[in-house]
């Protein structure tokens, strides 16, 4: 591969951003769902959504160049030759026969081809045109989109085919371009000066690069533009519901590349970083270490990271994740319920703390370290107030692991009864019974309460005919001593209450129908009623007739004696 690298430099050594565009697609590319890259020997590793067996790339060797369509995935061997893996429903990967290639990009279902005298082949699905590349000439670069294709020209002036509904083609009047790559329906172009240009679908701000300056690299994702600085840092613009745009800490990065809903960087010692979308796995990039072209990388590193029971490792995860020499990287343990972190082991010798959960590690070689934790334990302080006793666990402290569910069991001398449980109560199960269970989260106290049992007395009602009694019945009721209890007597039609009667002596109001009574003994009380007196009207009648009689024999006697005393005045 070195080889190829050294005779594609003595070629291009008067455009030297060429050679950049090679480093582009040599090392890393991106496809819908998953990611592919070289490795120094040339071997190719890759992750992501293997569906249509995109992925199926362990036997490839002596690759120095890859691109990712959607679902299909295209290497470049040194000979020129080409081999393709994936979904090849539209003929996308019919790329057997093709020789004399210097490139290879894949568009979403097509795959284009630059040979090595400035020709361009395509195979593919071409229902919009995109394959169309047969008259095209003195071409340096090529670029693919989901149904477009682009072609830079030697003068730096761009071609494109395929669809245009989002004016995604309309590059005719682009001048000075050194590079151009294709979205699913947007086209950026890199400008010798290290400005960006773009046409196409902007629904997501995709071709908002305007004020971008100092670029040496760009890429096109589906609906997601990312540009590589000089300095090695990134900026990104576009669609960033998943992530995709958020590279702004990234840094020491010699390669990007955009795919569906991921961005992938690739640092100048070989480890590659990723953000967006990973829902297929498509940025579980950690352990790799891939070509850089550089003939001089900085070293790299492999962290490999376990943790024992009771927790995990949450960054930067479990598993092994390669790093630049002398790189800083941030461990995180987190502990579960019932556990506490307690140290760092293994490779310890470049981590700032051991002891505190979240520290730093400098990767100064490669180190194996594990994240342990240990099970905490909690006493349980029981005890009791007088007239009883917890018999279960019994009374003083016990210790137990934390989340051991406890069985507390709380009984009463003769003549008292439980009340509740008081203390550190929150997990007890049901405070106010006397056998119930309680989870030990922490240190808990507890008390077991008893109160004396009151004496209970009988009351025994009943009624005589004409009424009855309606509070609290008639029968026998069970009140504690001292209850005061409501009596009301209600009497029939005809009928009146006379009297309680029996045992009256803690009856407020022995004459009231209604009335209370106070419990301090076994009491039997009766309500009495008795019929209302009945009306004699003969006998009314008469005494009323006498009555009127008399009282006209009054009125005409003093009016006689009026008459007698006039004429004697006269």
């Amino acid at each position: 591969m070195k080889s190829r690298k050294l005779i594609l430099k003595v070629l291009l050594s008067a455009a030297l951003i060429i050679i950049m565009v090679l480093n582009l697609s040599c090392t890393i590319a991106t496809g819908g769902r998953h990611t592919v890259g070289i490795r120094p020997n040339g071997t190719v590793v890759a992750t992501g959504n293997n569906d249509d067996g995109q992925c199926n790339v362990d036997g490839w060797t002596d690759i120095w160049h890859v691109a990712a369509g959607f679902s299909h995935t295209v290497g470049l061997e040194e000979g020129g030759t080409v081999v393709a893996t994936g979904n090849n429903d539209d003929g996308q990967c019919n790329v057997g026969g093709w020789t004399d290639i210097g490139l290879v990009v894949a568009g979403d279902w097509h795959t284009v081809g630059l040979k090595d005298d400035g020709t361009v082949v395509a195979t593919g699905k071409s229902d919009q045109g995109q394959c169309d590349v047969l008259g095209w000439a003195d071409i340096q670069q090529v670029a693919a989109g989901g149904a477009h294709t682009v072609g830079l020209e030697n003068g730096g002036t761009v071609v494109a085919t395929g669809r245009n509904n989002e004016g995604q083609c309309n590059v005719g009047g682009w001048t000075d371009i050194a590079l151009v790559v294709a979205g699913y329906a947007h086209t950026v172009g890199l400008k010798d000066d290290g400005h960006v240009v773009a046409a196409g679908n902007n629904d997501e701000g995709q071709c908002n690069v305007d004020g971008w300056t100092d670029i040496q690299l760009v890429a096109a994702g589906r609906a997601h533009t990312v540009g590589l600085r000089e300095d090695g840092t990134v900026v990104a613009t576009g669609r960033n519901n998943e992530g995709q745009c958020k590279v702004s800490g990234w840094t020491n990065i010699v390669q990007v590349a955009a795919g569906g809903w991921h961005t992938v960087g690739l640092k100048d010692c070989g480890t590659v970083v990723a953000t967006g979308n990973n829902d297929d796995g498509q940025c579980d990039i950690g352990g790799w270490i891939l070509e850089t072209l550089s003939e001089e990388p900085p070293g790299s590193y492999h962290l490999t990271i376990s943790s024992a029971a009771g927790g995990l490792v949450t960054a930067p995860g479990e598993g092994t994740f390669a790093y630049c020499e002398s790189e800083v990287v941030n461990l995180v343990a987190e502990a579960d319920a019932c556990y506490e972190f307690v140290e760092w082991t293994g490779d310890v010798g470049t981590i700032a703390d051991v002891y505190a959960a979240s520290t730093d590690i400098t990767m100064d070689g490669d180190y194996f370290i594990t994240a342990n934790f240990v099970l905490l334990s909690y006493d349980l302080t029981t005890d009791s107030t007088a007239d009883g006793s917890v018999t279960t666990p019994g009374e003083g402290s016990f210790p137990y692991d934390c989340g051991t569910v406890v069985d507390l069991v709380a009984e009463a001398e003769e003549g008292y009864r439980f009340v509740n449980w008081t203390g550190d109560i929150a997990t007890i199960a049901d405070v106010e019974d006397a056998t119930t269970p309680i989870t030990m989260n922490d240190n808990y106290s507890v008390t077991a309460n008893f109160e004396q049992i009151s004496p209970q007395f009988d009351l025994t009602i009943s009624s005589t005919a004409g009424g009855t009694v309606t509070a609290p019945g008639e029968g026998t009721f069970t009140y504690d001593q001292g209850t005061a209890v409501n009596l009301v007597a209600e009497a029939e039609e005809g009928y009146r209450f006379v009297n309680w009667t029996g045992d009256v002596d803690a009856i407020a109001h022995v004459d009231a129908a209604s009335t209370n009574i106070t419990m301090n003994s076994d009491y039997a009380i009766t309500a009495n009623f008795e019929g209302k007196p009945s009306v004699n009207w003969p006998l009314i009648g008469g005494i009323t007739g006498a009555v009127v009689v008399v009282g006209l024999v009054i009125f005409f006697v003093r009016r006689k004696q009026v008459a007698l005393t006039k004429k004697t005045l006269n």
